[in-house]
């Protein structure tokens, strides 16, 4: 490896795109496409970057199996930042066994850390806990070191362990600094923004107050029995009951745990579950049947019990219940709450992280474009919507996890 390849490499290591382009922006053998592919990414061009790494990977040949696999891992970094999560994880996995079979553990670790923070876009947390457990960052770089935290925090921070968020993004500050790359310092400052931010809100006497995850994870540690609207759960310090498949269900138990500790009157009950007017002979036999399969569900919990004008609920230990809601009041918050990180979306990837149809995301998106909430550029499919970071919440509680709540 020459000299201008060398140097241009540690600018990029660096986070010094400008310098290495200095160094190999006229040239066009193999090793200067690959840096060149690498630091257009840094600058945001990602089209351009994926055509460079392409090209690379073709002109290296098969006989250089490792300088192609990073290649691949470079590929796939571009496609996690532009929120492709479509881009083929197979051949990712491949590159990092390549990479591992001829001794390069640092960019095999980072094939490791690609497919985690992937993983965690997704909601698999186990997944990437499976991943980290896997991965030892005393003998990575620094800058490995710091997205690892970073992994660690997303994940607790998705998981409400709010303490465990900020120890990790305090490991995560140290190793940025020591590398030097300010990119990583910009990302960490970002999550403790989130980490900051109010993240749900609760209502007492009539007045609505914010949350931050801190306070979240102090509540679901109370004795209190939280009716969770962020999760679509209930939960108190002992149990948890999932209802996010169950909307009818949660819908009647959100109104009772509004009232409590009052009843809710059988038309309040059949506006909230069935969006009636009023509980005619049709309604309230519904309704006896929606309440029989709430008693069954919240056994562990809480009872509901009826009264002359309706049903009010009876928490088994709790001695108070809490409505904790969502910090937006938009039908399409989860979609609000992945936008927010700022990048450009795909609607393909936001309906693969939030499990339903491509159909249904890209009306979604057109009703939040047409309320001036989103913005889109490019056309068919090669579309992308983003919105701004919205300052003012924080958005972990309504990303995906396939979690339970403790």
């Amino acid at each position: 490896m020459d000299s201008l390849i060398t140097a241009a490499a540690h600018a990029l290591a660096r986070g010094d795109a400008l310098g290495a382009l200095k160094r190999v922006a006229l040239r066009d053998d193999a090793a200067a496409l690959a840096l060149r592919g690498i630091a257009m990414a840094q600058l945001g061009e990602f089209d351009r970057a994926k055509t460079l790494l392409r090209r690379a990977a073709r002109a290296f040949g098969t006989h250089e199996a490792m300088a192609r696999a990073r290649c691949v891992v470079a590929e796939a970094e571009i496609a996690l930042v532009s929120r492709d999560l479509a881009w083929p994880t197979q051949a990712l996995e491949a590159a990092r066994a390549t990479l591992e079979a001829h001794g390069d553990r640092v960019n095999a670790a980072h094939a490791r850390y690609l497919a985690a923070r992937r993983a965690l876009l997704l909601g698999d947390l186990a997944r990437v806990e499976q991943m980290l457990a896997g991965l030892d960052p005393a003998h990575l770089p620094p800058a490995l070191n710091a997205v690892h935290e970073l992994i660690v925090a997303g994940v607790a921070m998705r998981r409400v362990h709010a303490r465990a968020a900020r120890q990790a993004l305090a490991r995560a500050q140290r190793a940025a600094l020591a590398s030097g790359i300010g990119a990583l310092d910009a990302e960490i400052a970002g999550a403790r923004a989130v980490l900051d931010a109010p993240a749900a809100h609760v209502h007492k006497d009539g007045v609505a107050h914010a949350l931050t995850l801190d306070d979240i994870e102090r509540l679901f540690a109370s004795r209190a029995l939280v009716i969770d609207a962020c999760r679509y759960a209930v939960r108190d310090a002992h149990a948890h009951v999932a209802l996010a498949r169950r909307p009818v269900l949660f819908a009647l138990l959100r109104a009772l745990g509004a009232a409590w500790p009052q009843d809710v009157s059988r038309d309040a009950l059949v506006a909230a579950a069935f969006r009636g007017k009023r509980a005619d002979e049709s309604y309230r036999a519904r309704l006896r049947v929606e309440i029989g399969r709430l008693r069954k569900a919240l056994a562990p919990l809480a009872g509901v019990h009826a009264t002359a004008r309706g049903f009010v609920l009876a928490p088994v230990r709790a001695p108070e219940v809490v409505v904790l809601a969502q910090p937006l009041q938009s039908p399409h918050a989860d979609v609000l709450a992945l936008l927010a990180d700022g990048e450009w979306w795909s609607s393909s990837s936001l309906a693969l992280v939030l499990a339903t149809g491509q159909r249904t995301m890209q009306r979604a998106l057109e009703t939040l474009a047409a309320a001036g909430q989103v913005q889109s550029i490019g056309r068919g499919r090669a579309r992308r919507w983003m919105t701004p970071p919205l300052p003012a919440f924080a958005t972990a509680l309504l990303l995906p996890a396939a979690l339970p709540l403790g």
